[in-house]
């Protein structure tokens, strides 16, 4: 029998269950469809969950340095079964909260099950199809098994997995030197393992500007992480001591072995068993669903919304999804997905927070600049906390006195990158933070100092 609703969305991420709850308010009857687990990745196996790792990974490195601040410590031992069960409860309790929101919606219908397409407006979910004009995906990614030779002849962790281990691993080899495999390299450095990060490219964080993927190296370096780049031969095979991974650096080894194997390479949409094909939603060669401005496929009437459209692959983007579908449809706006100022953070410790163009990027557009650096050791608030790794980078159009982005590397950054996104979306000039009142002792006052420093970039 069919079932006929006003809109229809599947995946129950940070995009979904919001729109959910604009189009029913709306008097909207809409079905929600989640073939596994409410709130996606961030809830379950990304931001949520890590950050609570992070956490009592931070706690550890705190304690092991008490003496520093005269507080006298004994040995730091890792309760490892404990930071577990404390990342679950964070998990789950977000978990639950989100499914009694859906379940308390009305006017909506959640359906757990697997969504295919039958046609552009229809939608089977085991024995029961369902139609509606409207079809709404936020069915996220998943992790990249890399095409490495012997990967498929070795055991391997990904992000999900790693998060279910019982106890620390001796060794952790961590494939891939960016956001996500650096993040579980720091924690489980502070946890105890012996972590090498192994990375194909010449340096980590390959998007980043130089001067801060070298910031980073050292900072995990610092914690005794070893870093293997350019890594050009990655391989695989069985060892006596747990797996052996061939890297052909340019220096160093060229085999190591590790207990244990992280594979942090990327990530891929989950849009290859959707029925896409029955709907003639096109898709890249990726696997992204291709979408406009205002996040609608190719087929009028099919949007897509999160890390399946290739816009954004983050928590805050989807929910911007969410919000630029919202407005279009329910609120009589304007609002285009090329609006958004890329922002995102890496949360190491101490955090990268960055918003707009890194220097790099600036340069390629042939303006003017003007470039602000400060070492975190002349910021007072780092002083203070005795965290004063890394540095501070702005970056403005020297004649039009534009905010084109930031870098900030450091304690609280991931905090005070939002003062210069909130800046640079007002169109105001830079000299709107250079004429502010910060609170004082806080990274954000040490913004404008930095603006007000800037020089021009030869």
């Amino acid at each position: 029998m069919m079932q006929t609703f006003d809109a229809i969305i599947i995946g129950a991420g940070q995009a979904g269950p919001s729109l959910a709850g604009r189009l029913t308010a709306a008097g909207r009857k809409v079905a929600l469809i989640e073939r596994k687990l409410v709130g996606g990745t961030c809830v379950n196996t990304g931001c949520m969950p890590t950050k609570a790792m992070v956490a009592s990974a931070y706690a550890a490195h705190l304690a092991r340095r008490g003496a520093e601040y005269g507080v006298v410590t004994g040995p730091v031992a890792i309760d490892f079964a404990k930071v577990m069960a404390r990342k679950d409860t964070v998990r789950f309790d977000a978990r639950k909260g989100n499914e009694d929101w859906l379940e308390s919606m009305e006017g909506l219908t959640f359906i757990r099950g697997h969504a295919r397409f039958e046609s552009p407006t229809e939608v089977r979910v085991g024995d029961d199809l369902l139609s509606a004009p409207q079809i709404f995906l936020n069915v996220g990614g998943r992790a990249v098994v890399p095409d490495f030779p012997g990967v498929e002849d070795v055991p391997h962790l990904n992000n999900v997995s790693i998060m279910e281990l019982t106890e620390v691993p001796e060794h952790l080899v961590v494939i891939g030197g960016s956001y996500i495999g650096l993040e579980f390299a720091q924690m489980f450095r502070r946890f105890g393992a012996e972590v090498t990060v192994v990375e194909k490219g010449p340096r980590l964080i390959a998007r980043e500007d130089p001067d801060v993927s070298d910031a980073v190296r050292d900072i995990l370096e610092r914690e005794g992480i070893a870093i293997r780049t350019g890594a050009e031969c990655i391989r695989f095979f069985k060892s006596d001591g747990g797996v052996g991974v061939g890297v052909d650096c340019t220096a160093g080894a060229p085999e190591i072995t590790g207990s244990h194997i992280l594979l942090a390479t990327g990530r891929r949409p989950n849009t290859d068993d959707l029925g896409l094909d029955k709907a003639g939603v096109a898709v890249d060669k990726r696997g992204y669903i291709t979408v406009d401005e205002r996040l609608e496929s190719n087929v009028p009437g099919i949007f897509a919304m999160g890390d399946c459209n290739g816009r954004g692959a983050f928590t805050h983007t989807s929910y911007n999804d969410f919000e630029i579908v919202a407005a279009n449809l329910l609120d009589n706006e304007q609002r285009k997905v090329s609006d958004r100022i890329q922002t995102y953070a890496l949360y190491i410790d101490p955090p990268l927070g960055r918003v707009g163009m890194n220097e790099t990027e600036a340069r390629k557009t042939g303006r003017k600049l003007l470039i602000g650096t400060r070492p975190m050791t002349r910021v007072g608030r780092a002083k203070e906390k005795g965290e004063t790794l890394g540095f501070m980078k702005v970056i403005a159009d020297a004649e039009t006195k534009e905010i084109l982005g930031a870098s900030l590397l450091g304690t609280g950054c991931d905090e005070a990158v939002q003062s210069i996104l909130d800046v640079m979306y007002s169109g105001r000039p830079y000299t709107t933070i250079t004429h502010a009142v910060h609170i004082h002792p806080t990274i954000s006052e040490l913004i404008p100092t930095v603006f007000g420093d800037m020089q021009s970039a030869e």
